[in-house]
């Protein structure tokens, strides 16, 4: 019998404040630590929140390239995602109001496959459709550009 998966999940996460800077976030049975560095008056115990939203863009490009490749039935080995963001911190130092606070970020992705080129730009085309964070940091007006380095395997 299959499983039919809901389209719309409501994500639960919940918020512990440790430390004026620090916060400590459960999602269901892990913690993650959002902090900012000591010279920013933070404990440095983990990412800060716009660090954990370019972390976000990497974890998202990396699982759903996955799932596309597994779907056209390619493999990629020793994937690994850069990621390079611009970020005006005048909003966050409450300079100014800023309505686009990353305006470019370059991800950069090297990864081996035998995959086709033809193969390799489905994936990428998929992945600017289907990747939520990606989807998302678009929409808000930054310029998102992936590069591939796409090493063939024999």
């Amino acid at each position: 019998m299959a499983v039919t998966q809901k389209s719309i999940v409501t994500m639960q996460a919940k918020g512990e404040v440790k430390h004026h800077a620090r916060t400590d976030v459960s999602v269901r049975d892990l913690t993650v630590t959002i902090d900012e560095p000591s010279e920013r008056g933070g404990t440095n115990q983990g990412a800060t929140p716009t660090e954990t939203m370019v972390i976000a863009l990497i974890g998202c490009t990396t699982v759903v390239s996955h799932r596309i490749a597994d779907r056209l039935g390619i493999e990629l080995k020793n994937m690994k995602v850069d990621a390079a963001a611009d970020f005006d911190r005048r909003g966050v130092m409450q300079e100014a109001q800023i309505e686009v606070p990353f305006p470019k970020i370059d991800l950069t992705v090297s990864v081996e496959t035998s995959a086709s080129d033809a193969e390799m730009e489905q994936l990428q085309t998929d992945l600017k459709k289907f990747c939520p964070i990606s989807n998302m940091i678009r929409q808000s007006g930054t310029e998102l550009t992936e590069t591939w380095n796409v090493t063939k395997q024999g």
